[in-house]
C-alpha cells in the first residue's frame, strides 16, 4: 500500500501518506493499517518514526490504537469536538474577529433551516426546548448554552455534514458570544427569547417564520460585534 520515504521530516511524511490513502479511500474508518512492523519494511523507515506518526493520527482523531490479542491501529472518524478543537485554534491563530464569525453564522445558519424544518422529529424539537429550559433556569445569560441551542438546531437537518460544520464552529460561536455580551449585557434575554421562538418555528415546520426571526436575532448580534471601519 505505501512507498517507501526517503525526503523530509519522517514522521510527518509518514503521516501524510497515511491521510491520502484516507482521502483516497483506500483506506475505511474500521479498517486496521498494517501492523508497525510492516509500515516500517513498506516505508523504509524506523520503528520510532511509525511510532510518532501513529501518535499524531491518533491525536487528530484519524486512527484509534488499540491494545490486545487483536489490537493495532484502525482508522476512525475525527470526532466533531476534535474537529471544533482544531477548527477554533485556525480562527485564533488567523486572528479572525467574532464580526467575521457571526459572518459566517447568517449565511450558514439562515441556510440550514429550511432543511431544519423540514427534517426535525418530535424528539428533535424536544431537546431544542429543553436547551431553552436549562438556560431560563440558569437565570443570567449564557454564552456555552447558546451555542448548544444552535448546534442543536443544525441537527434537526439530519445532515451529518451540517452538523459537522455546526460542531467545528460551536467553540468560535461561543467565543464571538461572549463579545456580544460584553457589547450589551442586556441582548442576552432577547436572544433567549428568540430562541424559543425559533424551536416552535421549527415545530411548526414555519421556515419563514424561524429565517425571520434567526435573521433578527444574528443581526443583532452583528450589530454588537461590528469590526471598527
Amino acid at each position: 500500500m505505501f512507498e517507501p520515504v526517503s525526503t523530509g521530516r519522517v514522521s510527518g511524511e509518514i503521516v501524510s501518506r497515511i491521510k491520502g490513502a484516507i482521502r483516497a479511500g483506500e483506506l475505511a474508518p474500521g479498517d486496521q493499517l498494517p501492523a508497525e512492523r510492516d509500515l516500517t519494511k513498506q516505508l523504509g523507515v524506523s520503528r520510532v518514526s511509525v511510532r510518532d506518526a501513529l501518535r499524531m493520527l491518533e491525536a487528530n482523531g484519524l486512527i484509534e490504537v488499540r491494545v490486545g490479542a487483536r489490537g493495532g491501529a484502525f482508522v476512525t472518524a475525527p470526532a466533531p469536538q476534535l474537529v471544533g478543537e482544531g477548527f477554533a485554534d485556525m480562527l485564533l491563530l488567523a486572528d479572525v474577529d467574532a464580526a467575521h464569525v457571526t459572518e459566517v453564522r447568517m449565511i450558514f445558519e439562515l441556510g440550514l433551516l429550511d432543511l431544519a424544518c423540514l427534517r426535525a422529529t418530535e424528539a428533535d424539537v424536544a431537546r431544542l426546548h429543553e436547551v431553552c429550559d436549562r438556560a431560563d433556569a440558569a437565570g443570567a445569560y449564557d454564552p456555552v448554552l447558546s451555542a448548544e441551542f444552535h448546534a442543536q438546531l443544525a441537527r434537526c437537518s439530519h445532515n451529518d455534514a451540517l452538523v459537522l460544520f455546526a460542531e467545528a464552529l460551536r467553540a468560535p460561536l461561543a467565543s464571538s458570544l461572549h463579545a456580544a455580551r460584553a457589547a450589551d449585557p442586556e441582548a442576552g434575554r432577547v436572544g433567549s427569547l428568540e430562541h424559543r421562538a425559533i424551536a416552535v418555528a421549527v415545530g411548526a415546520r414555519d421556515a419563514a417564520a424561524a429565517r425571520r426571526i434567526m435573521a433578527e436575532h444574528l443581526g443583532r448580534t452583528a450589530a454588537r460585534v461590528q469590526s471598527p471601519a
